[in-house]
Order: structure tokens, then sequence, then C-alpha cells
């Protein structure tokens, strides 16, 4: 027996159905649209994919808003990409083409934020996607930003319980697409904490779609975030919940999973598959090759690349695994041949094709009208004035692991906790993802060249951690340098930006610890000692050993200092002035050898 309840015009099942898939892992929510006459044997169906938005509603700048291209000569072409409004004429116009089409996306859709959607919780980012036509996404690691309740909030709505409501008499709706979160259990109930399947129904082709994000979310997302919840397998969460799936009559199954590869080619048209062998490395592939056979598709994120590879599954079928790079600057269109008479996806019918956002598309008006209405709200903010630069300080951007920007960051952060009532920092250490921008010179908007507004410092460093300063063993920062490369960042390393006065040698030709020459890491040109007692400094998702980072857990007396982002806005304001503006810092901190 069960009840089906309405909500927003989409059904979900409760009652038994629901408590067996519970039990599995999952529920389901259906969205159940007419089929308009008599179905063909096929039909053609297109999904539209998308992943790490991260609330960028605005033309990414700098580096961060090119992707690569493979030009026809068969060299690399850099092409400025991205914006909301531009990826919303695209989506429409494919939509026009394929009308039996879902819009879906891979998790990290909100979350480490620019400044026009952080600074409202991301209010307008959801606001947005509900206007592009988002159909469902699975939650990513970014989504548990600031825990459970708010990644809730996006789902139901409810104005800010601190902030409250930015428009008077105006409430937060919250979205309208899906959440879906088949592998994040609560640990009290056991029960997923948002709708782990949702069944899509297109003129008669009914798709099942499991979200989830990767079980390792808890190491790169702070402990307040993801307090009370379990992350679960992948492989097993998604093929316990697929018979269940096939029992309501479900054949067509796709994954949408916040977990990613690395390609051998950054270009967004790389091959992937010329030569018969996938061109794809790191954890998405194995989880791929386990997941049920019955699984058509898998649509991935995390690793902010773009890719559209096939990968065997266990019977050694072909199945296409797709993701669409980042900040909204490329989407994946997937065509399929769906079969009315089995309900399944042909297999061998399906392509899977990214395309750039490009910013010569005209403008939705309608974004633009939403964009506007935000941007009004926050440009006594975003506006400020808070220091100078000579010329473009590459942090996201860095053609090298040491990034300029990240240099500044760590001494900004070892100057506002070296005060002896902040810890007494000898030395910073800064998590390279939590730079999530450049420093441009150029001018934006009013602003003149070399002004840095907080808008532009917000984007950089959205999270505002809280600083720590800790005391650490010498033994204790050598191991952490020697875990940028080995455990769970083996395989992509996490190179640590470090404050001045800290210098090592980095050997390319080593692997693992082995690659931190022994005795050349020094501070102030003396070598570490493994025994002795040093001040360390970093920010609250590292110090808690955030990014595999485990021998931050080893430190003691710790002390709470200012935010990140204040660290940053108080070293310009000691460090530059129009006429004496920061110069980007050479990053020649680690010297790299072999």
């Amino acid at each position: 027996m069960f009840v089906i309840r309405r909500r927003r015009g989409r059904l979900a099942l409760t009652g038994l159905v629901a408590a067996s898939l519970f039990a599995a892992g999952g529920t389901a929510s259906a969205d159940m649209r007419a089929d308009h006459g008599r179905p063909a044997r096929t039909m053609d169906l297109q999904l539209l994919a998308l992943n790490d938005l991260h609330g960028n509603l605005e033309e990414p700048q700098g580096s961060a808003g090119n992707v690569t291209e493979i030009g026809p000569d068969g060299k690399p072409v850099s092409i400025p990409a991205g914006g909301i409004e531009h990826l919303a004429t695209q989506l429409r116009e494919a939509r026009a083409q394929n009308p039996n089409s879902l819009t879906v996306a891979a998790g990290d859709m909100i979350g480490a934020s620019p400044l026009l959607s952080g600074l409202f919780h991301d209010e307008p980012t959801i606001e947005a996607l509900d206007k592009i036509g988002l159909d469902v996404t699975s939650v990513g690691n970014h989504e548990f930003d600031e825990g459970r309740k708010e990644l809730q909030r996006m789902q139901y709505g409810g104005c800010h319980p601190t902030d409250g409501c930015y428009t008077p008499g105006r409430t937060f709706k919250g979205a309208d697409f899906e959440y879906l979160a088949a592998n994040v259990l609560d640990e009290r109930t056991g029960l997923p904490i948002l709708a782990p399947v949702s069944i899509k129904n297109v003129n008669g082709a009914r798709v099942g779609l499991i979200g989830m994000t990767l079980e390792g979310t808890p190491d790169i997302v702070t402990a307040e975030g993801v307090k009370g919840l379990k992350f679960k397998d992948e492989i097993k969460t998604a093929n316990s919940i697929v018979p269940w799936l096939r029992l309501f009559g479900v054949e067509s199954i796709v994954v949408l999973l916040h977990e990613g590869g690395l390609p051998a080619s950054n270009a967004y048209n790389y091959d992937c598959n010329a030569g018969g062998n996938p061109g794809l490395s790191g954890p998405v592939v194995d989880i791929a090759k386990g997941l049920d056979p019955a699984i058509d598709l898998v649509v991935t994120g995390h690793t902010h690349q773009a890719y559209a590879c096939n990968i065997p599954d266990p019977a050694g079928k072909p199945r296409m695994v797709t993701s669409a790079s980042s900040f909204g600057k490329v989407y994946t269109q997937i065509d399929v041949t769906y079969d009315k008479n089995t309900r399944d996806i042909v297999r061998t019918s399906v392509k899977a094709q990214n395309h750039v956002v490009r910013r010569d598309t005209p403008k939705a008006p309608d974004l633009t009208n939403l964009l506007a209405d935000w941007q009004k709200l926050a440009a006594p903010v975003a506006n400020r004035s808070i220091g100078y630069i000579s010329a473009d300080i590459r942090g996201r951007g860095a053609t090298t692991p040491e990034q300029p920007l990240g240099d500044l960051i760590a001494d900004a952060q070892l100057e506002a906790m070296a005060p002896a009532d902040k810890g007494g920092a000898q030395i910073a250490f800064m998590n390279p993802g939590g730079i999530r921008s450049d420093l441009q010179y150029a001018a934006a908007g009013a602003e003149g060249d070399g002004v840095v507004t907080y808008g532009e410092a917000f984007t950089v460093q959205p999270f505002t951690n809280m600083m720590h300063t800790v005391d650490l063993k010498g033994q204790a920062i050598l191991d952490l340098l020697a875990q940028q490369y080995t455990g769970g960042n083996a395989a992509s390393p996490k190179v640590l930006q470090i404050s001045k006065g800290l210098t090592y040698t980095t050997d390319r030709s080593k692997t693992g610890a082995d690659k931190i020459v022994p005795g050349s890491v020094k501070l102030n040109g003396v070598a570490i000692d493994p025994a002795a007692t040093y001040k360390v400094a970093a920010n609250e998702f590292l110090s808690g050993g955030g990014d595999g980072f485990t021998a931050f857990k080893t430190g003691t007396n710790k002390l709470v200092g200012s935010s990140d982002l204040d660290a940053l806005l108080g070293y310009f304001a000691a460090h530059s002035s129009a006429g004496a503006p920061i110069v980007p810092p050479a990053a020649d901190r680690i010297t790299f050898i072999g």
C-alpha cells in the first residue's frame, strides 16, 4: 500500500514503496507529464547536463572564465565562456530542437560562489536555475558548505534564519527542481536527507535518475557542514536502488554523480576515446566500471573537467560518462534513443557532445532582469575598494602549482595570526582549492585599473572560514608536505600555498612522500627540526584535517582569529595604495626539480 502526495506539481511516492526504497538507500519522486498521441516504437530523448556552477551567474572573470578548444589546425585556443544569461539562451535553443528534453546537473551548483550569489546565501542561483529550466540535480560536496538545514532550505524555501528575507514582503520559495542525495543519510534515522531518486516521464518515456555526491565529502567539507550525516559508497548505493526502479517499470536509468575524472587533455572537445582507450583517469573510472549494467548513462562533476567518454560497464558494454567543465562555461548535450517496447535507452544510440557557452550568444532578458535585481542589492558592498594591484595576480588560473595569489593569501594569513593574542604564527598554509579565482588588474565595470573591490576579494575567498593557529611539531609540518602527494592526494596532488620564510624543494622524478627532498624544508633559512614546536596558521577547514592533511589534527593550543577573508582585506589595507599597489609575488618559495 502506498500514498501519493503532491508538491508543486510533482508526485512523490510514500508509504510502503518509500520505505522499500529507504531500505535500499533511497526514496522516489515522480514528475508525470502526459504522452501526446500514439507513440512510435522509438523516440529521441535529449539530456542537457551541467555541473559545478558554483553560483557563477555573471561571466566568470580572468582565466577562470576561459575554456580550451582544439582548433581545426589541432592547436589549442582559449575561448571566453560562461554567464547564466548566455547559458539560458543556449539551453532554450537546444530544447527547441528536441522538446523531449531533461535538464540535469551533477552537483556543486551552489557553494564557493562569487559575491552576487554568496552574499545572499545562494538564493540568486537557485532562482536562476529555476529560470533556465533545471529539472533535477544531485548534491555535491559544496551543497554542504552551510550544513544540512541550509541545503534543505534551498530545496523547500524560507528566509535565512539569521539574515532574514532580502526583499521586504518576499519570501524565498526554494527550488522548483529536485535535489537528490541517495548516499547521504541521517546518522540517527539511517534515511536519506533528501529524495535519492527522481522518476521523470517525458512524453511517455520514463527515466529514473539516481543522485549522489562523493563518499569522501566529509574529507573536503568542514566538520560542522556534515555534522550528523553519513556518506555511503557510490557503487553500492546506486546498485541497491536499481532493482527498485525496475520494479516500478523503469528501465532507463541515469546516475548523476558528483565525482569525476581527469581527461588526458583539458580541451572541452578532446576525443577521449580516440584510439579505442578511454583517455580518462581518476575516481570516476573505477566507479563507472562497478555500476550495475542496467544503468545507461553517468553524468559527473567535481573535477571541473570537460569530457564525454565511453567506459565499459561490468558486462563489458560501453557506457557514456560525461562532465561539463565548471562555472557554467560548458554544457553537455546527450542524445539517446528510447525504445518504448522495452522502456529502455538503446545503449548503442547514446551520443554526447560538450558545447561552449559562448558570450556572443544573446542574453536571456529574464535572466538579465533577475541579475539586475540582485546586483542592485549587492552593489553597496560589492563595489567598495579594498586595495590596489600592479598587475594580474593569478590564483585559480596559475600555470604552476605554487600560485602567486596563494603566496599573497598565505602571507595575509600569517600577518593576521602573528600577534601573540592570535597565537604568534610563524608559518601559514593555504589549501589551493580554497582559492576560487584570480585578481585582475584590468577594470571591471566602473572601477579603475588596478583597483581591487570587496566583490573581487570575496570571489577569491568566498568561504569565510575562521583562521586558527595551532602548535605543530616539526615532524607534523614535514608530514603535511608529504601528504600533498600521498593518500587521497596521490592521484591529484594538492600543493599547499605557503607563507614567506618557508621554503623547500620538490623532486618531480620521485613519487609520494619522496617528492619532498630531505633536509630542504627550511624556515628563514634554518632546517625544520622534527622535534621542535612551531606556531602554524591555517583556515578552519585545513586545520581540521581537510583535503587529506590529517597531520593538522595533531595540533594543540588552538587559538581562533578573524576570517580568512578579513585577513586578506586587512593585508590589502596595510600594504597597498593607489601610489604603491601590491606587486604579484614571484611564487618562488617551492623549488621544483626533476
